[in-house]
């Protein structure tokens, strides 16, 4: 506490099961801080730095211009922890994960010019065994994110081009992004990537930022799950979207069997879900007030689903949705202490839902929990 250094100069000292501590306050940075290949922990011994106490440690990147090159915060080591930071302004990417096996936790990036969190390969040389694997972003916000060229590419989160298997979001938030929610993308040029996880996890108001600003070219989707007709077959569970500006969960041409269980998706400006094609597993998934019809290529788990098609409420077993069967259709999301979402009674069932309990296994509710 006495004698505080420079956090380029704790990333390189710091020895497995060690952490770094940064205070509050805002720490203004013009070039991006990499955590290098090889400065790793351990499985038991993780490399930490988080914030100190309950203090916010702001690393702002404002005075970088926008540009590829031009990351916040860049993780290439294997078993860190990074938690409580904010990250905002980046030229780029405001938190790039190129490393394994590294937790992301209670982390807020915003105003950044790509992506709030992506990951993927740390270097264009890597080949797939070198990708990303088994990352785990939790209870994380990620807003406001606007790349200023032409509005197609600032997610809250991605997990596209080049990450292999076992990365997880669990609990975080996308609201307001320019592009999508979630970026999942596929590209012919390198291939499937790895299987990607999404649960307990809040998509919103994509498509525009917070004051209003849209391109044409910004998708707005909450959850893009695939690209350019690869199949992976990702795993999407108790999420909700709602009010983004194009499709609540869409496969995005990915072709395969993507497992939807849980899912809420309310009045977006399209579809609430888009699948075209595909063998993709449907199961206690609820969609309400969508502006056009769903679109559910693959199997129909039991019938549990309840659709919105044809601006009405479908259900092979006859359960129907109407505004009646939700504690309120309000939106109210705030963010418990660890970061975790709470939607207080925003999409939640009634007790008299005939929705509650009709889902499998039985007892089971129709939608998020």
């Amino acid at each position: 506490m006495s004698s505080p250094t420079t956090l380029n100069s704790a990333i390189s000292q710091i020895a497995a099961g060690k952490t770094i501590y940064l205070r509050g306050g805002t720490y203004n940075l013009a070039s991006t801080v990499t955590i290098e290949r090889g400065n790793n922990g351990t499985s038991n011994a993780p490399k930490e730095l988080v914030a100190y106490g309950s203090e916010v440690p702001v690393l702002d990147f404002s005075a970088q211009a926008f540009a590829s090159t031009n990351r916040g915060l860049q993780l290439f080591g294997h078993y860190w922890i990074i938690e409580g930071l904010e990250v905002m302004g980046a030229g780029d990417n405001g938190i790039f994960i190129g490393g394994n096996n590294n937790r992301i936790e209670n982390v807020e990036t915003h105003h950044n010019r790509d992506t709030g969190v992506q990951i993927g390969r740390y270097a264009s040389s890597a080949q797939f065994s070198d990708w990303p694997i088994n990352n785990l972003v939790l209870n994380s916000y990620s807003h406001d994110n606007y790349d200023t060229d032409n509005g197609e590419d600032a997610d809250g989160f991605a997990a596209k081009l080049t990450v292999g298997p076992g990365n997880v979001f669990d609990g975080c938030i996308a609201a307001y992004n320019v592009d999508d929610g979630w970026d999942l993308y596929s590209k012919s040029d390198t291939g499937a990537i790895g299987i990607v996880t999404i649960r307990n996890s809040i998509a919103h108001h994509n498509g525009q930022t917070s004051n209003g600003t849209s391109t044409s070219d910004s998708d707005g989707n909450g959850f893009k799950l695939g690209g350019e007709k690869i199949a992976v077959n990702h795993i999407v569970e108790n999420n909700i979207a709602f009010q983004n500006k194009k499709h609540g969960f869409t496969y995005n041409s990915n072709p395969g069997t993507i497992r939807l269980t849980n899912n809420t998706s309310w009045d977006n400006g399209q579809s609430n879900f888009a699948f075209d094609l595909g063998t993709h597993l449907f199961t206690n998934n609820l969609s309400f007030a969508g502006s056009s019809s769903d679109k559910t290529s693959g199997t129909d788990v039991g019938n549990t689903n309840v659709w919105w098609k044809n601006n009405e409420s479908v259900n092979a077993n006859g359960l129907l949705a109407s505004s009646a069967d939700f504690d309120s259709l309000n939106p109210t999301i705030t963010r418990n202490a660890d970061g975790s979402p709470n939607l207080g009674d925003f999409l939640s069932l009634v007790s008299s839902s005939d929705l509650k309990g009709a889902g499998t296994p039985s007892g089971t509710n129709i939608g998020a929990r």
